[in-house]
Protein backbone atom coordinates (compact mmCIF):
# COMPACT_ATOMS: atom_id res chain seq x y z
CA UNK A 1 0.00 0.00 0.00
CA UNK A 2 1.55 3.57 -0.98
CA UNK A 3 1.33 6.32 1.78
CA UNK A 4 0.85 9.89 1.32
CA UNK A 5 2.99 11.24 4.14
CA UNK A 6 2.97 14.71 5.62
CA UNK A 7 5.71 15.97 7.92
CA UNK A 8 5.73 19.30 9.73
CA UNK A 9 8.55 21.18 11.10
CA UNK A 10 11.09 20.10 7.92
CA UNK A 11 13.25 23.55 8.31
CA UNK A 12 14.93 21.95 11.27
CA UNK A 13 17.95 19.16 11.40
CA UNK A 14 15.39 15.97 12.07
CA UNK A 15 12.28 16.63 10.59
CA UNK A 16 14.18 17.60 7.60
CA UNK A 17 16.14 13.83 7.73
CA UNK A 18 12.62 12.53 8.31
CA UNK A 19 11.19 13.87 5.20
CA UNK A 20 14.04 12.81 3.00
CA UNK A 21 14.34 8.80 4.34
CA UNK A 22 10.46 8.69 3.75
CA UNK A 23 10.69 10.67 0.32
CA UNK A 24 13.39 7.85 -0.71
CA UNK A 25 10.75 4.82 0.06
CA UNK A 26 9.13 3.38 -2.89
CA UNK A 27 6.29 2.42 -1.14
CA UNK A 28 5.06 6.63 -0.18
CA UNK A 29 3.65 7.93 -2.91
CA UNK A 30 4.49 11.49 -2.08
CA UNK A 31 5.75 13.30 0.82
CA UNK A 32 5.09 16.95 1.90
CA UNK A 33 7.13 18.83 4.08
CA UNK A 34 5.64 21.73 5.87
CA UNK A 35 6.80 24.50 8.27
CA UNK A 36 6.34 28.37 8.31
CA UNK A 37 9.99 29.30 6.90
CA UNK A 38 11.88 27.02 4.00
CA UNK A 39 14.41 24.25 4.83
CA UNK A 40 18.20 25.65 4.84
CA UNK A 41 18.64 23.60 1.36
CA UNK A 42 15.98 25.14 -0.64
CA UNK A 43 17.55 28.91 0.00
CA UNK A 44 20.85 27.50 -1.36
CA UNK A 45 21.48 26.33 -4.75
CA UNK A 46 22.02 22.91 -6.24
CA UNK A 47 18.96 21.95 -5.13
CA UNK A 48 17.44 20.32 -1.91
CA UNK A 49 18.19 17.63 0.67
CA UNK A 50 14.51 16.89 1.04
CA UNK A 51 15.00 14.27 -2.02
CA UNK A 52 11.10 14.71 -3.79
CA UNK A 53 9.50 16.18 -0.81
CA UNK A 54 7.47 18.80 -2.09
CA UNK A 55 7.64 21.99 0.73
CA UNK A 56 4.64 24.11 1.43
CA UNK A 57 5.07 27.23 3.65
CA UNK A 58 2.13 27.00 6.44
CA UNK A 59 1.85 28.24 9.95
CA UNK A 60 0.40 25.54 11.93
CA UNK A 61 -1.46 27.45 13.98
CA UNK A 62 -3.64 28.78 11.09
CA UNK A 63 -6.55 26.79 9.73
CA UNK A 64 -4.02 26.36 6.42
CA UNK A 65 -3.23 23.44 7.41
CA UNK A 66 -6.53 21.78 6.89
CA UNK A 67 -6.43 22.87 3.77
CA UNK A 68 -3.21 21.14 2.60
CA UNK A 69 -4.11 18.06 4.05
CA UNK A 70 -7.29 18.02 2.58
CA UNK A 71 -5.95 18.92 -1.00
CA UNK A 72 -3.38 16.65 -0.84
CA UNK A 73 -5.74 13.30 0.86
CA UNK A 74 -2.89 13.02 3.20
CA UNK A 75 -3.01 9.34 5.25
CA UNK A 76 -0.57 9.78 7.53
CA UNK A 77 0.89 13.05 9.66
CA UNK A 78 4.21 12.55 11.33
CA UNK A 79 4.51 15.65 13.40
CA UNK A 80 7.67 17.06 14.02
CA UNK A 81 7.46 20.69 15.19
CA UNK A 82 8.02 21.28 18.30
CA UNK A 83 10.46 23.72 19.32
CA UNK A 84 12.76 22.78 22.31
CA UNK A 85 13.75 26.70 23.01
CA UNK A 86 12.48 30.06 22.16
CA UNK A 87 14.12 32.09 19.27
CA UNK A 88 15.80 35.91 20.19
CA UNK A 89 13.11 37.08 17.75
CA UNK A 90 9.85 35.51 19.03
CA UNK A 91 10.43 34.73 22.90
CA UNK A 92 8.94 32.13 25.41
CA UNK A 93 5.43 33.21 24.20
CA UNK A 94 5.96 32.43 20.01
CA UNK A 95 7.18 29.00 21.09
CA UNK A 96 4.38 28.23 23.45
CA UNK A 97 1.77 29.24 20.52
CA UNK A 98 3.69 27.08 17.69
CA UNK A 99 3.94 24.25 20.21
CA UNK A 100 0.50 24.28 21.82
CA UNK A 101 -1.39 25.73 19.66
CA UNK A 102 -0.01 24.46 16.36
CA UNK A 103 -0.52 21.10 17.51
CA UNK A 104 -4.25 21.50 18.32
CA UNK A 105 -4.63 23.32 14.68
CA UNK A 106 -3.11 20.13 13.49
CA UNK A 107 -5.30 17.75 15.25
CA UNK A 108 -8.03 19.35 15.09
CA UNK A 109 -7.49 19.22 11.13
CA UNK A 110 -6.78 15.12 11.16
CA UNK A 111 -10.06 14.67 13.53
CA UNK A 112 -12.12 16.64 10.64
CA UNK A 113 -10.18 14.72 7.54
CA UNK A 114 -11.78 11.96 5.93
CA UNK A 115 -8.16 9.91 4.96
CA UNK A 116 -6.02 10.40 8.01
CA UNK A 117 -5.53 7.03 8.95
CA UNK A 118 -1.95 7.16 11.45
CA UNK A 119 -0.12 10.05 13.52
CA UNK A 120 3.15 9.93 14.72
CA UNK A 121 3.85 12.56 16.95
CA UNK A 122 7.22 13.41 17.96
CA UNK A 123 7.25 14.21 22.30
CA UNK A 124 10.36 14.10 25.08
CA UNK A 125 11.11 12.30 27.63
CA UNK A 126 11.17 15.68 29.38
CA UNK A 127 7.69 15.05 30.66
CA UNK A 128 8.81 13.13 33.29
CA UNK A 129 10.40 16.02 34.85
CA UNK A 130 13.43 15.60 37.11
CA UNK A 131 13.07 15.70 40.90
CA UNK A 132 14.85 13.69 43.87
CA UNK A 133 11.98 11.89 44.19
CA UNK A 134 11.99 10.01 40.81
CA UNK A 135 12.08 6.33 40.23
CA UNK A 136 15.76 4.56 38.81
CA UNK A 137 13.87 4.40 35.43
CA UNK A 138 10.93 5.63 34.28
CA UNK A 139 8.45 3.34 32.12
CA UNK A 140 5.87 5.04 30.12
CA UNK A 141 3.29 4.26 32.47
CA UNK A 142 4.67 6.03 35.23
CA UNK A 143 3.67 9.79 36.07
CA UNK A 144 6.39 12.49 37.15
CA UNK A 145 6.39 13.31 41.08
CA UNK A 146 6.65 17.02 39.69
CA UNK A 147 5.07 17.30 36.68
CA UNK A 148 6.88 20.12 33.90
CA UNK A 149 5.86 23.75 34.92
CA UNK A 150 7.94 25.63 32.19
CA UNK A 151 9.18 25.54 28.97
CA UNK A 152 9.50 23.01 26.31
CA UNK A 153 8.87 20.57 28.53
CA UNK A 154 5.42 22.39 30.30
CA UNK A 155 4.57 22.27 26.36
CA UNK A 156 5.04 18.29 25.62
CA UNK A 157 3.07 18.07 28.49
CA UNK A 158 0.10 20.08 26.55
CA UNK A 159 0.49 18.46 23.71
CA UNK A 160 0.39 14.97 25.43
CA UNK A 161 -3.05 15.51 26.32
CA UNK A 162 -4.17 17.03 23.33
CA UNK A 163 -2.85 14.14 21.30
CA UNK A 164 -4.22 11.20 23.96
CA UNK A 165 -7.59 13.44 23.48
CA UNK A 166 -7.53 13.21 19.47
CA UNK A 167 -6.81 9.54 20.00
CA UNK A 168 -10.31 9.04 21.83
CA UNK A 169 -12.18 11.09 19.48
CA UNK A 170 -10.71 8.59 16.36
CA UNK A 171 -9.98 5.26 17.48
CA UNK A 172 -10.21 4.47 13.61
CA UNK A 173 -6.77 6.28 13.55
CA UNK A 174 -3.50 4.80 14.81
CA UNK A 175 -1.59 7.26 17.29
CA UNK A 176 1.83 6.56 18.22
CA UNK A 177 3.43 9.54 20.23
CA UNK A 178 6.92 8.94 21.01
CA UNK A 179 9.18 10.15 23.86
CA UNK A 180 12.81 11.03 22.74
CA UNK A 181 15.45 11.23 25.17
CA UNK A 182 17.90 14.06 24.35
CA UNK A 183 19.06 14.06 20.41
CA UNK A 184 22.67 13.45 20.11
CA UNK A 185 24.80 13.22 16.77
CA UNK A 186 26.62 14.97 14.32
CA UNK A 187 23.65 17.23 12.76
CA UNK A 188 21.88 18.40 16.33
CA UNK A 189 22.38 21.18 17.00
CA UNK A 190 20.48 21.84 20.84
CA UNK A 191 20.49 23.25 24.23
CA UNK A 192 22.34 20.60 25.08
CA UNK A 193 25.04 19.92 22.72
CA UNK A 194 26.11 23.45 23.20
CA UNK A 195 26.22 23.18 26.52
CA UNK A 196 29.34 20.35 25.85
CA UNK A 197 31.26 22.55 23.60
CA UNK A 198 31.95 24.94 26.05
CA UNK A 199 35.55 25.26 27.02
CA UNK A 200 34.52 24.74 30.77
CA UNK A 201 31.30 23.04 31.82
CA UNK A 202 29.50 24.52 34.64
CA UNK A 203 28.15 21.98 37.23
CA UNK A 204 26.13 21.82 40.16
CA UNK A 205 28.02 21.15 43.28
CA UNK A 206 26.65 18.37 44.73
CA UNK A 207 24.99 16.23 42.28
CA UNK A 208 25.87 14.32 39.31
CA UNK A 209 23.01 13.31 36.90
CA UNK A 210 22.68 10.55 34.86
CA UNK A 211 22.15 11.45 31.13
CA UNK A 212 20.60 9.55 28.54
CA UNK A 213 21.20 10.22 24.31
CA UNK A 214 18.98 8.83 21.55
CA UNK A 215 21.21 9.18 18.51
CA UNK A 216 20.03 11.56 15.26
CA UNK A 217 20.01 8.02 12.85
CA UNK A 218 17.96 5.99 15.73
CA UNK A 219 15.67 8.62 15.94
CA UNK A 220 14.66 8.92 12.39
CA UNK A 221 14.75 5.30 11.72
CA UNK A 222 12.23 4.93 14.49
CA UNK A 223 10.47 7.83 12.88
CA UNK A 224 10.74 6.04 9.53
CA UNK A 225 9.31 2.53 11.03
CA UNK A 226 6.36 3.90 13.13
CA UNK A 227 5.43 5.75 9.73
CA UNK A 228 4.58 2.97 7.95
CA UNK A 229 3.90 0.54 10.75
CA UNK A 230 0.91 0.48 12.70
CA UNK A 231 1.98 1.06 16.52
CA UNK A 232 -0.23 2.72 18.80
CA UNK A 233 0.63 4.24 21.89
CA UNK A 234 3.12 5.69 23.80
CA UNK A 235 6.86 4.83 23.35
CA UNK A 236 10.29 5.54 25.02
CA UNK A 237 12.96 6.22 22.58
CA UNK A 238 16.82 6.57 23.82
CA UNK A 239 19.93 4.49 23.45
CA UNK A 240 20.85 1.90 25.75
CA UNK A 241 23.05 2.91 29.17
CA UNK A 242 23.24 6.04 30.69
CA UNK A 243 26.22 8.43 30.97
CA UNK A 244 26.92 10.74 34.18
CA UNK A 245 27.14 13.75 33.54
CA UNK A 246 31.31 13.31 34.88
CA UNK A 247 31.65 11.43 32.76
CA UNK A 248 29.85 13.34 29.42
CA UNK A 249 32.87 16.05 30.70
CA UNK A 250 36.00 13.70 31.12
CA UNK A 251 34.96 12.20 27.21
CA UNK A 252 34.72 15.29 26.02
CA UNK A 253 38.29 16.73 27.32
CA UNK A 254 36.37 19.18 28.93
CA UNK A 255 36.96 20.77 32.50
CA UNK A 256 34.29 21.40 35.05
CA UNK A 257 33.23 24.56 37.28
CA UNK A 258 31.00 23.19 40.17
CA UNK A 259 28.78 26.12 41.49
CA UNK A 260 26.13 26.17 44.30
CA UNK A 261 22.99 25.74 42.47
CA UNK A 262 22.00 29.34 43.55
CA UNK A 263 25.02 30.80 40.86
CA UNK A 264 24.21 28.09 38.31
CA UNK A 265 21.48 29.84 38.11
CA UNK A 266 22.51 33.05 37.79
CA UNK A 267 24.92 32.08 35.23
CA UNK A 268 22.63 30.31 33.51
CA UNK A 269 19.84 33.56 33.36
CA UNK A 270 23.01 35.74 32.21
CA UNK A 271 23.96 32.77 29.51
CA UNK A 272 20.42 33.25 28.30
CA UNK A 273 20.28 36.70 28.35
CA UNK A 274 23.51 36.91 25.98
CA UNK A 275 22.63 34.01 23.60
CA UNK A 276 25.19 31.90 24.87
CA UNK A 277 23.63 28.87 26.32
CA UNK A 278 19.70 28.22 26.84
CA UNK A 279 19.88 27.46 30.71
CA UNK A 280 16.13 26.81 31.04
CA UNK A 281 14.81 25.56 34.31
CA UNK A 282 14.25 22.51 33.25
CA UNK A 283 17.97 22.40 31.94
CA UNK A 284 18.90 23.60 35.46
CA UNK A 285 16.71 20.75 36.77
CA UNK A 286 17.98 18.08 34.56
CA UNK A 287 21.63 19.02 35.83
CA UNK A 288 21.03 18.21 39.57
CA UNK A 289 18.78 14.98 39.24
CA UNK A 290 19.17 13.60 35.57
CA UNK A 291 16.56 11.46 34.03
CA UNK A 292 16.65 7.54 32.92
CA UNK A 293 14.02 6.07 30.51
CA UNK A 294 12.84 2.43 29.33
CA UNK A 295 12.72 1.57 26.09
CA UNK A 296 11.57 -1.99 26.65
CA UNK A 297 7.90 -1.57 25.40
CA UNK A 298 9.67 0.11 21.94
CA UNK A 299 11.85 -2.95 21.73
CA UNK A 300 9.40 -5.22 21.69
CA UNK A 301 6.67 -3.39 19.93
CA UNK A 302 8.95 -3.01 16.73
CA UNK A 303 11.22 -6.04 17.53
CA UNK A 304 14.31 -3.25 16.81
CA UNK A 305 16.83 -1.40 18.89
CA UNK A 306 18.36 1.73 18.65
CA UNK A 307 21.98 0.35 17.06
CA UNK A 308 23.89 3.43 19.46
CA UNK A 309 23.99 3.11 23.02
CA UNK A 310 24.06 6.44 25.00
CA UNK A 311 27.54 6.35 25.22
CA UNK A 312 28.36 5.68 21.54
CA UNK A 313 25.81 8.63 20.25
CA UNK A 314 27.84 10.95 22.77
CA UNK A 315 31.18 9.79 21.21
CA UNK A 316 29.73 9.77 17.70
CA UNK A 317 28.79 13.84 18.86
CA UNK A 318 32.36 14.49 20.29
CA UNK A 319 33.69 13.38 17.05
CA UNK A 320 32.06 15.81 14.39
CA UNK A 321 33.13 18.65 16.53
CA UNK A 322 36.67 17.52 16.95
CA UNK A 323 36.32 16.91 20.59
CA UNK A 324 38.03 14.27 22.55
CA UNK A 325 36.02 10.61 22.74
CA UNK A 326 37.57 8.57 25.63
CA UNK A 327 40.59 6.67 24.84
CA UNK A 328 40.25 7.41 21.60
CA UNK A 329 42.06 9.43 18.47
CA UNK A 330 39.74 11.71 16.40
CA UNK A 331 38.95 10.31 12.92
Amino acid sequence: MTHTVLVTGVSRHIGARVASVLAADPDISRVIGVDTVPPPSLTREGGSSLGRTEFVRVDLRSPDIAQVIAAADIDTVVHMSLVSAPTRSGGRAAMKEHNVIGTMQLLGACQRSATVRRVVVRSTAAVYGSSPRDPAVFTEDLEPHHSPSHGYARDAVEVEGYVRGFARRRPDVTVSLLRFANFMGPGVDSPLTRYFTQPVLPTVFGFDPRLQFVHEDDAVEVLRRLTGEDHPGTFNVAGAGVLLLSQCVRRAGRLSLPLLSPAFKVLGNAARRVGLVEYSPEQVRLMCHGRAIDTGRLEASLGWKPKFTTAAAFDDFLRSRRLRPLGGVLG
